[in-house]
């Protein structure tokens, strides 16, 4: 009983000496200042360190995760170029002259196989680096080979890029070869592709000794004869299995010298499975890490859900900031895997040095600064505590409460000094004070609004101006360029039909050449047509006619429905104008037909075209009648970066074709008879072109298109438009 009387007598002498501080804590400026300046040194400090080595760290993270991200990409758009390479070499050779002459007198020779034929192929293959190259007929039997391969083959036609290529379409693709698959297009890859399976920590279990499958980049393209007949398939490939030349050249493409700071090392590699094929990953001694298998934890995230690692893995032995991407087969299946990484610990140790250092660099600068504080901090004490006692008067009442005269000089003293003084005016400046800030608020809102305008103004005037020379500078070039190319490509045409007249019929055997050669001029004619189009506008300009904006869609779509069923488009049409717009037919059809094939070229997969046809009055003073035609598409979008070009001659988004001036002559077009053309789109959703058209013509300008334009999205927002 005595020992918890002590003990209580002994919390409650704590618990009054804690108040007492506290207290005595509360009421005194000496006491607050030394926690001001210890508060750095004793709870910032600390804190500062915390939060610096956190952000460190998370930045260390992202950084060294944007780094392998932005090296896998590179090394997949290089593999890219290799699988499309290989497809472009096999391609190349099935057009060849060199194999088409050959096959051609085999065939007629009656052979169903030719030794002389084969040794062709082998030369062809070791020449383009392919590891098997095989002729089927047209059956998709094999005729010849580059190789020796097993005997028995029933045919190729179950190989999707057989398949496509027997219907006349060139097609490769990555694909898992099983042993037996190797053996049927050359004997001597079953070996090359055998890789023993060595055991590998954190690996899944997996009861298999070796790995004997292979992973091939396999291609086939159509074989025509001179008459264009198609009369079998070329059919190759390359081998990954063991290729250290391609991920050598990988690593030395993403990790080139000085790449990577700090001794850290680069590394490439091709899973077939989870099984390393190809590498320059070392074990003991500089030897290869062939055979050895990725983590399973690695291997569950990129083989079985098929999504990218990236960040730190371990990698046979050792940690590594590791980017995995899958590789897929024709038939969508994940086959194996592309990965590049750098060793982590050298950025890791420099990581932890350089913050370790930056730990002792703050304790020793906030120690210092502590110091130095301490002893300042008692040529403020005085001061405010004089004026601490003159404010406890002042609220007891005593109104005569001054501080008095102060030996301190600086800040603080003439603050002392100054103290009386405003007390007596605080109320009368703080009123004026408060004027005066309602007073700039106002100016200053005013002038932000004027600020604002005449930015806008300026801004809008800027473009037309850059627009207008732009347009002039190319429309200039334009012109000059056209009339050269036109002299020479009509030559070329004018060579070619007295080429074929004079030949006749010793013409045959480059027949198909000939008409490529006429093809490809004709097709510069009509490039330079569009040019002059563009560069002179007036000279294309045709008459004037009523038309009706239904029957004129009704007409497009018919030119168009080709294109329409091919891809599968599903139309839908709301054709509500009964107005006639008068326009030049030719040219309006030109900018519709335009709109409609760009609308069914961005929904590659299919989709839905939405027309819509509406009589609309403008919102101004005039009353302007007219006719707005919206095409709506559900394909990807244009992106936001896009938008301000989109009309801008030569720009396109079609970098295989397209000369990027449909949009900007359809611009022309329309802007010529007074309208609008404009243009809606969000990413992922679709596009709208709107166009906007008089009823009666104003040639040459467009003064109401803002208006139309406004009164369309009106039409549009109360239709459930885009």
């Amino acid at each position: 009983m005595q020992a918890r009387r002590e003990d209580g007598g002994a919390r409650q002498r704590v618990c009054r000496t804690l108040s007492s501080c506290l207290e005595r804590f509360r009421r005194s400026v000496r006491l607050k200042l030394l926690a001001l300046v210890l508060a750095p040194l004793l709870v910032g400090v600390p804190l500062l360190l915390a939060l610096v080595w956190t952000w460190g760290n998370q930045a260390y993270e992202r950084l060294i995760t944007y780094k392998v991200g932005s090296d896998l990409v590179t090394a997949q758009e290089y593999f890219d170029r290799v699988r499309l390479g290989v497809g472009h070499d096999v391609a190349a050779l099935a057009e060849s002259a060199q194999l088409i002459n050959p096959l051609a007198r085999m065939t007629q020779a009656g052979a169903r196989t030719d030794a002389a034929f084969s040794a062709l192929l082998q030369r062809l293959a070791e020449r383009q680096g392919l590891d098997f190259l095989l002729f089927l007929d047209a059956s998709g039997q094999v005729r010849a080979s580059a190789r020796a391969h097993a005997d028995g083959d029933p045919g190729r036609r179950l190989w999707p890029v057989v398949e496509a290529a027997l219907t006349g379409e060139a097609m490769t693709s990555l694909e898992r070869f099983e042993p037996e698959a190797l053996d049927q297009v050359a004997l001597s890859l079953r070996a090359r592709a055998r890789q023993p399976l060595m055991p590998t920590r954190a690996a899944a279990p997996d009861p298999r000794q070796a790995e004997e499958r292979g992973l091939v980049i396999h291609s086939a393209a159509p074989v025509y004869n001179a008459s264009g007949v198609q009369i079998g398939v070329l059919e190759g490939g390359l081998l990954l299995n063991g290729n250290l030349e391609l991920v050598d050249r990988i690593n030395a493409i993403v990790y080139r010298d000085g790449s990577l700071p700090l001794g850290s090392q680069g590394t490439a590699t091709l899973f077939l499975g989870d099984t390393r094929i190809a590498t320059n990953v070392r074990l003991f001694e500089g030897e290869r890490a062939l055979g050895t298998r990725v983590s399973a934890a690695v291997r569950d995230q990129v083989l079985g859900r098929g999504e990218r690692w990236l960040g730190t893995a371990f990698v046979v032995n050792d940690d590594y900031v590791s980017g995995y991407e899958p590789l897929l087969d024709s038939a969508g299946e994940r086959v194996g895997m592309l990965y590049v990484g750098f060793l982590e610990a050298p950025l890791r140790t420099a990581l932890y040095t350089a913050t370790g250092l930056l730990f002792l660099l703050f304790i020793a600068i906030s120690v210092a600064g502590a110091l130095l504080s301490l002893r300042w901090a008692r040529g403020v004490f005085e001061p405010l505590e004089r004026m601490n006692r003159v404010i406890q008067r002042v609220e007891q009442g005593d109104a005569r409460a001054r501080v008095g005269p102060l030996s301190s000089q600086d800040e603080l003293g003439r603050l002392a000094m100054e103290f009386d003084h405003l007390l007596d005016t605080l109320s009368a400046k703080q009123h004026e004070l408060q004027q005066w800030a309602f007073e700039l608020d106002r100016k200053v809102a005013e002038r932000t609004a004027e600020l604002q305008t005449a930015n806008e103004t300026l801004k809008k005037a800027g473009q037309q101006l850059i627009m207008s020379e732009k347009l002039a500078a190319i429309g200039e070039l334009t012109a000059g360029v056209a009339h050269e190319v036109n002299n020479p490509v009509a030559v070329i045409q004018g060579n070619l039909d007295l080429l074929r007249e004079v030949l006749g019929e010793a013409a045959a055997p480059v027949r198909e050449e000939i008409r490529l050669i006429h093809q490809q001029t004709e097709r510069i004619r009509q490039i330079v047509t569009r040019l002059l189009q563009f560069a002179r506008p007036g000279d294309f300009a045709g008459y004037l006619e009523p038309v009706h904006i239904n029957e004129l869609l009704a007409d497009c779509l018919l030119l168009t429905r080709h294109n329409l069923e091919r891809r599968a488009i599903h139309l839908e049409t709301r054709l509500e104008a009964r107005r006639v717009v008068e326009i030049n037919r030719s040219e309006l059809q030109q900018v519709l037909i335009n709109l409609i094939i760009n609308a069914v070229q961005a929904m590659p997969e299919g989709g839905t075209l939405t027309l819509v046809s509406e009589d609309v009055l403008s919102d101004d003073d005039e009353q302007v009648p007219g006719v707005c035609i919206r095409v709506q598409d559900t394909g990807a979008g244009i992106p936001a970066e896009h938008l301000g070009r989109i009309f801008d001659p030569f720009f396109t988004t079609k970098k295989a074709a397209g000369t990027g001036l449909g949009l900007s002559i359809s611009y022309a077009i329309v802007q010529r008879y007074g309208g609008q053309i404009a243009v809606e789109s969000v990413p992922g959703r679709g596009t709208v072109f709107s166009v906007c058209l008089r009823e009666q013509p104003r040639l040459g300008e467009s003064p109401a298109a803002p208006a139309f334009m406004a009164r369309w999205q009106g039409v549009v927002q109360g239709a459930g438009g885009h």
